[in-house]
């Protein structure tokens, strides 16, 4: 059974997650944003499925950090 951690660890933990929050979502909406400016231009189907499927494993990947922040905020009593 896992040993129940520090607030100091989970408070540092939150930093982290914030942090990597904080530089991941503005990759994702630059994606998103480079994504539906090609509607207008030519543009490979096969490269834009692979853009579309980048973009939505980025947003899973945000959500699993956003979900990791509200579970930290709520176990530090903070939410």
């Amino acid at each position: 059974m896992p040993q129940e951690r520090s607030r100091e660890e989970l408070e540092e933990e939150l930093r982290v997650v914030e942090d990597d929050i904080a530089s991941v979502r503005p990759a994702v909406e630059d994606l998103r944003r480079t994504i539906g400016q090609q509607e207008d231009g030519p543009t490979d189907p096969e490269e834009r499925s692979v853009q579309l499927q980048n973009a939505e494993e980025q947003e899973a990947i945000l959500q699993r950090m956003e979900d990791r922040r509200a579970d930290l905020l709520r176990r530090l009593g903070k939410e």
